[in-house]
């Protein structure tokens, strides 16, 4: 049976403009977009909301939050995703790369255990018992300032949804911690580390780096095609250093952490991702650029809910208000992101594409979801 449905009299955000309309949804598929403010019978009436494409997360650790809510808790992992998957789709979120640690260290105060492959059958089983309300894909964060990155690589397939794999380093003293007493700051009020567990933690990182690092780099480029996944870069800090991210392909930068790097990404094609709550806040907690710099610069494609689900569409508004372009905003939330991973059939509101949907009004500057969609379904 067709199953059809008319949202009326809302705020389209459309390709590069907003405009009064219609959107009706035929069998999960966007089947026409109509001009104007009428509403047809048995249509569902928006009152003048703003309705666009749902948002596209590339990069959340909204998921790690949910299955270690405290320090050496781990909770219950079906529950966790489930929780998890529920707070995205309440903030707008219809297609979500689930970022998932691998890379491990076994030993030592601050060490990392494995958990990945575990967590993303768990998800992939849910997934196929229908039991989450949005999109799922795979986003590996490969570190490999750790001793166990390659073998734990090998054990995902092309099968597993992995869409996107970051290549991290995390070694103390450049990149996201060029400022050790930020990292020792943050290592500390976490892991609850004294002054000399973390000199040994900072050894270790080093040591790791010196031992692992180049061989769990070329591993992860190797893998992320093995996958058929967008590899990206993250922290990138230099000019230096995106000249190395461009050499491996990289065309998404998560995050770089200077001005000079991100317009090294311009030059070289790489898509600029930040952080959407360095955007609220007005800064990065790390003291790197300020997300706001890079948007006033011209050098900002893409925004990620980074730790807060609700700050990605609180972000493209804001974004909206610092270029006077709502649809650009929105744009760094939905079309940007789907390009960047190669997404064809969502992150724009046109005829044909998946009926991902979220609708939302402004108040006092604060965007307020009102109903979000999946292939037609309301799912928050």
């Amino acid at each position: 049976m067709t199953q059809e449905l008319i949202l009326a009299n809302a705020t389209l955000i459309l390709a590069g403009e907003t405009r009064t309309g219609s959107v009706k949804i035929t069998d999960g598929l966007i089947a026409d977009i109509a001009e104007g403010a009428s509403v047809p019978a048995g249509a569902l009436d928006l009152g003048g909301d703003y309705l666009g494409p749902g948002l596209i997360e590339l990069h959340t650790d909204n998921l790690e939050r949910h299955i270690e809510p405290r320090p050496g808790v781990d909770w219950p992992h079906a529950a966790a995703l489930v929780a998890h998957d529920a707070e995205l789709a309440a903030t707008g979120i219809t297609t979500v790369f689930d970022a998932m640690r691998v890379g491990s260290i076994p030993s030592g105060k601050g060490r990392y255990i494995k958990y990945a492959r575990q967590l993303a059958t768990e998800m992939l089983e849910l997934r196929a018992r229908d039991m989450l309300k949005i999109s799922h894909f795979l986003h590996l964060r490969a570190e490999v300032c750790s001793e166990t990155l390659a073998e734990e690589l090998s054990e995902f397939t092309a099968d597993d949804r992995v869409g996107l794999v970051s290549l991290m380093d995390h070694t103390p003293g450049q990149r996201q911690f060029r400022d050790i007493s930020k990292l020792e700051k943050y290592v500390k009020s976490k892991r609850g580390m004294s002054d000399e567990e973390f000199a040994a933690h900072v050894a270790q990182l080093k040591a790791l780096r010196a031992q692992y690092g180049d061989l769990h780099e070329a591993a992860t480029v190797a893998e992320a095609a093995r996958f058929g996944a967008v590899l990206a870069s993250h922290d990138d800090t230099t000019a230096d250093q995106v000249a190395v991210s461009a050499g491996h392909g990289i065309r998404l930068a998560e995050f770089p952490t200077t001005v000079e790097a991100a317009r090294a990404c311009r030059a070289e094609g790489i898509a600029v991702m930040m952080g959407a709550p360095n955007l609220i806040r007005g800064g990065s907690h790390s003291g790197n650029v300020a997300a706001q710099e890079l948007a006033e610069l011209e050098l900002l494609d893409i925004v990620s809910s980074d730790y807060i689900p609700a700050a990605q569409l609180q972000a493209a508004v804001k974004l909206g208000e610092i270029w006077g372009d709502l649809a650009r905003g929105m744009a760094t939330v939905t079309a940007a992101p789907a390009r960047a991973v190669g997404l064809t059939d969502r992150g724009v509101l046109e005829v044909g594409k998946r009926a991902d949907l979220t609708q939302f009004a402004v108040i006092d500057a604060t965007p307020m979801p009102r109903a979000v969609y999946v292939r037609g379904a309301r799912v928050g």
